[in-house]
């Protein structure tokens, strides 16, 4: 069986609508060496169907089914439990949970909602976890790397609705070791073969180091000099970019 590359997404292959240098052609070569390429991401601001819409149109030709996202995760745990959520997400994710009941919620879930992050929408938020309501996020992760430089990720909301509400968030998205051996179960990927390429270096290559997986580590999007030491686990590769990586990745096999 091939080896399984997983891939994350912003900040890594792309930056806003702007393609890294060197991340498209570096996919096709390790699609062209028979690697199974996959893109597993904690992206909360799109829904899978939009984001690959999104990713076509920079360049970056990526099949519906090669995605991999936390929604995904979210959206099949509040199927399992019988949930209903309110959801503190962006506008644009609302369709990935469109199947779902949401009257009378009784769980929250909360996503990169940006500007969408108002006073009233916590609140709203914060008074069903008053009442018992699980809080349910896609990620922690504190910013990403924007167009016009780090910005807010959902994770500093996600603390103050712990803080205020005196609960726990239930994260079901990178780093949490179930998203990634949900991810290797989805692709049937064996865990000795799976290397995880992010820029992130706690939620993706720490995350995939204690899941048993190898990582390395990209110095591009949100990367800054001495992340190396967040990553909490030895082990992890750090190079310049994704076409780096990928130079790792077809030596090693």
């Amino acid at each position: 069986m091939s080896s399984c590359v997983f891939i994350d997404l912003s900040g890594t292959l792309h930056i806003g609508r702007r393609p890294l240098p060197g991340a498209i052609e570096a996919v096709a070569r390790l699609r062209r060496a028979g690697f199974r390429v996959r893109f597993v991401s904690n992206t909360s601001s799109k829904s899978r169907r939009r984001l690959q819409e999104v990713l076509g149109e920079i360049g970056l030709d990526i099949a519906y089914e090669e995605l991999f996202t936390a929604p995904l995760v979210v959206h099949r745990y509040l199927q399992r439990h019988a949930l209903r959520p309110y959801l503190l997400v962006h506008p644009d994710l609302l369709e990935e949970f469109a199947d779902l009941p949401q009257q009378d919620p009784d769980a929250v879930v909360v996503g990169c909602a940006l500007e969408h992050f108002t006073y009233d929408s916590l609140n709203q938020a914060f008074r069903l976890l008053r009442k018992g309501a699980p809080l349910i996020a896609t990620g922690r992760t504190v910013c990403f790397e924007g167009r016009d430089g780090l910005q807010l990720d959902a994770g500093p909301f996600i603390a103050a609705l712990e803080y205020a509400a005196d609960t726990q968030a239930l994260v079901l998205g990178k780093p949490s070791p179930g998203f990634f051996a949900a991810a290797r179960e989805e692709f049937s990927c064996p865990l000795e073969l799976v290397t995880m390429v992010g820029d992130d270096a706690q939620s993706d290559v720490g995350g995939a180091l204690a899941a048993g997986m190898r990582g390395i580590l990209v110095k591009t999007g949100k990367y800054r000099p001495g992340d190396e030491a967040r990553i909490g686990r030895p082990g992890a590769v750090v190079v310049s970019d994704m076409a780096a990586a990928v130079d790792r990745i077809l030596r090693e096999g």
